[in-house]
């Protein structure tokens, strides 16, 4: 990879790549770092990455990094994450979503989070997260039933 679609990578995934971080950290200041330490990583290996590949080192190495960073500190509810265009869903909805999110274990959240929020495939999340395609299934499946339930009990979204 040179310089020039190093830069283009950064131009490219820089913004995708941080709201993953932020939806699956929940803290601004750890998903500016992340992303960060990512296009580092990027930089310094980036004689043995290929450009067309950037993308999803860079998702791994921001994917292996929430894991450390949710290792480390303790466990808290998040708060901004969803992004919400004019015509999107109501402030009330969005409560309800990211209360459900943050019920949802780490490796539940981040694979809803990369396949429904930013549109990977199977086989793309199981290169980022080491799971085969099969578990990506089992375990995104098994997430979003954990999502239904918890927002259609009324208790939950009031």
């Amino acid at each position: 990879m040179h310089e020039k679609e190093y830069n283009s990578a950064v131009r490219e995934w820089s913004d995708r790549l941080f709201r993953f971080v932020l939806k699956s950290t929940g803290n601004m200041a750890d998903a500016d770092d992340i992303v960060q330490n990512s296009f580092e990583q990027l930089w310094i290996k980036r004689s043995q990455v290929e450009a067309a590949k950037a993308k999803s080192f860079l998702f791994t190495v921001a994917y292996n990094q929430c894991v450390d960073n949710h290792r480390v500190k303790t466990r808290r509810p998040h708060t901004a994450l969803v992004d919400s265009p004019a015509s999107g869903p109501t402030p009330g909805v969005k409560k309800a979503i990211e209360k459900a999110l943050g019920n949802l274990d780490s490796q539940s959240r981040t694979l809803v989070l990369l396949k429904d929020y930013e549109g990977y495939s199977y086989e793309e999340i199981g290169r980022i997260t080491g799971l085969s395609d099969s578990q990506v299934r089992v375990y995104l499946f098994r997430a979003r039933k954990q999502l239904k339930e918890f927002l259609v009990c009324i208790e939950n979204v009031i």
